[in-house]
């Protein structure tokens, strides 16, 4: 099951976050998303995991919970709708 997270704090790295998510079970894959000139955190990230009792017992017990001072989001993410293309402007045009 794939998990999202928001409000991650900027000092947060995926090293950290997989031992987080990793005391409710095996982690199959994260990812902090990034600034692509900064590569500074954008305060969000995916995780996937082998269990899905296991992810929707880290949802249950992280989601509201203060890390580093500040509230994170965490829930179930949701899979991009076809043709989505992540908020692009100027990539069609209306006649």
């Amino acid at each position: 099951m794939k998990v999202f997270i928001a409000g991650l704090p900027t000092e947060v790295d995926e090293a950290e976050l997989n031992a987080v998510f990793g005391d409710f079970g095996p982690v199959k894959s994260l990812r902090i998303i990034k600034d692509r000139e900064t590569k500074e955190s954008k305060g969000f990230g995916f995780v996937e995991m082998v269990n899905d009792n296991e992810a929707k017992e880290a949802i249950r017990c992280m989601n509201g919970a203060s890390y580093y001072g500040r509230r994170i989001t965490v829930n179930i993410a949701e899979d991009k709708a076809p043709g989505f293309n992540g908020g692009a402007k100027g990539n069609f045009r209306r006649n």
